[in-house]
């Protein structure tokens, strides 16, 4: 949130390890349940700090279902949210299922992908 409060030109990077570190290895279904609501009531605020050319991205590195046996990472699909202001106004669209973890670094809006050549 502080992050997001100040000007800004360039990336901010945040990592919720503790979804991860503290519930999806431990294999804790309502600690994650818990984090996932903490999340669920913070993302207003942050939605509203962001301006008209900001992107959010909220993904994960992997799968870690905490109700799965054992500790590992499991295989489950990764999400992929996007926000900004103009896809709110839009009413977003479905990414659909990507291949890799790197077709998010390719996503980009039709404007930028046409004036890019891509």
């Amino acid at each position: 949130m502080e992050e997001a409060k100040r000007p800004l030109r360039g990336l901010v990077f945040g990592n919720l390890v503790d979804f991860d570190m503290l519930y999806g290895h431990r294999r804790d279904a309502l600690g994650y349940a818990r984090e996932l609501e903490w999340l669920d009531g913070e993302l207003p605020t942050l939605l509203n700090l962001l301006g008209e050319r900001d992107l959010l991205l909220l993904t994960a590195d992997h799968g870690n279902d905490p109700t799965f046996p054992g500790s590992d990472h499991t295989r489950e699909f990764v999400p992929v949210l996007a926000w900004s202001r103009a896809t709110e106004k839009s009413g977003g669209r479905d990414l659909g299922t990507l291949t890799t973890f790197a077709d998010l670094g390719q996503t980009r809006s039709k404007r930028s992908a046409a004036r890019s050549g891509y």
